[in-house]
């Protein structure tokens, strides 16, 4: 089963836009992935819906439930810090802590590696595209 960690901003797209980061999110719901998640990743998460999308406190821990209900979670020991955003990094930390095999994010600091400790970096569309492809 592929062991895959979402960026922030696939969360944040698959809960607020739909699309593709929902449609990859929904795998994760079914248990066709295994999602992997830290407790950094989901208090980004929290900080982001409260004081940029303007959520209360509970719809906020509602959708960082959600997430956890859906993930494993992975509590990181190693640091990495290759990346300027600290956001970018935990993700990072994450998916070499929990051995992913796949980062999903749309955000361009993290795409531009390409892969990481030989983990891919897929855009939602790409990561779909190659999960179709599986037998």
């Amino acid at each position: 089963m592929i062991r895959a960690v979402f960026d922030t901003n696939v969360f944040l797209s698959a809960i607020a836009f739909g699309g593709n980061p929902e449609r990859a999110f929904l795998l994760a719901r079914e248990r066709r992935i295994r999602l992997l998640v830290s407790p950094a990743i989901l208090m980004e998460m929290a900080f982001i819906l409260r004081e940029k999308f303007g959520w209360g406190d509970r719809a906020a821990a509602d959708a960082v439930r959600t997430i956890g209900r859906a993930a494993e979670m992975i509590k990181p020991a190693t640091t990495i810090s290759v990346l300027a955003d600290e956001g970018d990094n935990r993700v990072l930390e994450c998916a070499v802590e929990g051995h992913a095999d796949v980062v999903v994010s749309g955000d361009h600091h993290l795409l531009d590696l390409k892969e990481y400790g030989g983990i891919a970096i897929l855009r939602p569309s790409d990561f779909l595209d190659q999960f179709e492809k599986l037998p």
